[in-house]
């Protein structure tokens, strides 16, 4: 993916694109499947922003439950909060697959005498844009947990997805332990319901491809 293409650098030049690369702000780096990228505990001044592959933020608590936080697919922001605020990362960052990841310093490219820039503004505008996106995607997983009946979620998730494609045929970014984990739903449990969901015509699905049918017939 092109760093031109990133909504991050949306209204930005190639020459203001190409300045904050001369002046060191940004670098890549490739990480193979499953490489940390962040770890818990850290402090840090970068985020990243996803080139190709994807990532998945996770947490787990003191006992070794996993939960799956979100995820950041091509051209998508991650730990941004973190670099801004420098508190201690409360999740890992992992990648999913082979991935190609573009780190910003945001300590860096904070520093006041950027404010003269003419790509400042413009920069910073895209990341508070990004950022509210990001504590709005937060808020759906609230949605989509906060269901005691696993149906519930199940439908609240796929709902979510099928909104973010613009399609009732899609693809969702997760296999179906991490979907389990991201709903906190025990994985047998889930595949259960789906089944049955299956069966009812409520949906049709493969792997993590998924298919909306009638919603109806759940009500």
């Amino acid at each position: 993916m092109k760093i031109s293409d990133i909504f991050l650098f949306k209204n930005m030049t190639e020459q203001e694109i190409t300045l904050m690369n001369k002046s060191k702000y940004m670098k890549k780096r490739i990480f193979a499947k499953s490489s940390y990228i962040f770890n818990m505990g850290d402090v840090i001044d970068e985020f990243g922003i996803v080139l190709s592959g994807n990532v998945i933020i996770e947490n787990i608590d003191f006992l070794g439950n996993k939960s799956i936080i979100g995820y950041a697919n091509e051209g998508e922001i991650f730990a941004e909060t973190y670099a801004l605020c420098h508190a201690p990362m409360m999740v890992d960052v992992v990648c999913a697959e082979c991935c190609e990841v573009l780190f910003v310093n945001l300590k860096k490219l904070l520093n006041p005498e950027n404010s003269k820039n003419l790509w400042y503004p413009k920069f910073m505008n895209n990341l508070l844009m990004l950022s509210s996106q990001k504590n709005l995607a937060l808020s759906r997983r609230i949605f989509c947990t906060s269901p005691k009946a696993i149906r519930t979620r199940v439908l609240a998730y796929l709902s979510e997805e099928s909104m973010r494609a613009d399609a009732t045929d899609f693809e969702i970014p997760f296999d179906r332990q991490q979907m389990a984990e991201y709903l906190n739903l025990d994985r047998s449990a889930l595949s259960k319901e789906l089944s049955k969901m299956k069966a009812d015509k409520i949906i049709d699905y493969h792997k993590n491809h998924f298919i909306l049918l009638n919603l109806q017939n759940d009500l």
